[in-house]
């Protein structure tokens, strides 16, 4: 990576750290980290499905994973939350891992991967539903004992900081990506998995590696949600809800793309969140908003919002050239 490709990430977090100082209603702030861990989830997503083609529907096993092993952790064994935090990170990379192994040493691809990772994701959801360890349908309380060193904060804006450095690390990792040997195969399998095979690409290799990363990022959001809310169930861990939130993002935001699934979560939620307040208390209106964006970025943004403003922005300066 360059300066020139460093250089507006770096801005953009710089600026968006400066929000706190201005605004310091809790309800804007609730708003702004739970849109951060949205779209550090998507971030997670885009990894795997925009850069490698590699579309899940079951984002929630990893999210699920850095949830319960960050709450778990504390709660059960008296681990340290950063620590419980960075462990739950890691176990979502490790079952990103295998759920990746299982499923591409098999050869399964397309919508029989997506099908075997929501499989996996509800295996896991009705688990964590059961059993006694993870507290079962009632769930984990994490207890409330506000210290930075036990990962609570008096301020929303501490949460808010750390969930933004933590999307600004993603944002470095994946323009990465973007620029190096590994994004470049991972491309490759993307387009054309047999052709990048017969070049001498280990597709085996390059896509465990990318859902690796992806359970990564993905577990630190569900991590991050579980100290932030300090409380998680297996329904808010593992549901759909969050593997829906993933996948929509991008799509939106621009799938494959450095800034697309931050893009596409502050606009998903920014629109729900307005249209609440303008239509009332009206039930799934936020979702209508998902399903409408949803559609309009299928039907007349393929590439979602960044491809439209690239698209727009090529079209002025042929005008301009004229």
């Amino acid at each position: 990576m360059t300066f020139r490709d460093i250089a507006p990430i770096v801005v953009l977090i710089a600026l968006l750290a400066l929000v706190p100082a201005f605004i310091s209603a809790n309800t804007v702030l609730n708003f702004l980290v739970f849109t951060l861990i949205i779209a550090l989830a998507a971030q997670g997503w885009n990894i795997l499905g925009g850069f490698g083609g590699q579309f899940s529907f079951g984002h929630a096993a990893f999210f699920g994973t850095g949830a319960y092993a960050a709450a778990l952790l504390q709660v059960r064994l008296g681990i340290n939350p950063w620590i419980a935090f960075a462990i739950g990170t890691v176990a979502g990379a490790a079952v990103g891992w295998v759920i990746g192994y299982l499923s591409f040493r098999s050869g399964l691809r397309g919508s029989y991967f997506a099908l075997v990772t929501l499989a996996f994701a509800e295996v896991l959801r009705i688990l964590a539903n059961a059993a006694t360890f993870t507290g079962g349908a009632a769930g984990v309380l994490i207890k409330l004992d506000v210290r930075p060193g036990n990962f609570q904060f008096e301020s929303r804006g501490a949460f808010f900081w750390i969930a933004l450095a933590l999307v600004g690390a993603v944002l470095l990792l994946t323009g990465w990506i973007e620029r190096s040997r590994f994004g470049a195969q991972l491309v490759a399998v993307r387009e054309n998995e047999a052709a990048a095979k017969a070049l001498g690409v280990d597709t085996l290799r390059v896509k465990l590696g990318a859902i690796t990363i992806s359970g990564a990022v993905t577990a630190a959001a569900g991590g991050l949600y579980a100290q932030y809310f300090l409380y998680v169930d297996a329904n808010i861990a593992y549901g759909t809800w969050i593997s829906v939130e993933a996948i929509l993002a991008p799509i939106v935001g621009g799938l494959g793309t450095v800034f697309g699934p931050l893009v596409g979560a502050v606009a998903l939620h920014g629109l729900g969140e307005i249209t609440k307040l303008a239509a009332g208390s009206v039930p799934g209106i936020d979702l209508m908003v998902f399903g409408g964006l949803l559609i309009a970025a299928v039907a007349f943004a393929p590439a979602g919002i960044l491809g439209l403003l690239r698209r727009s922005a090529r079209s002025r300066g042929a005008a301009r050239n004229a």
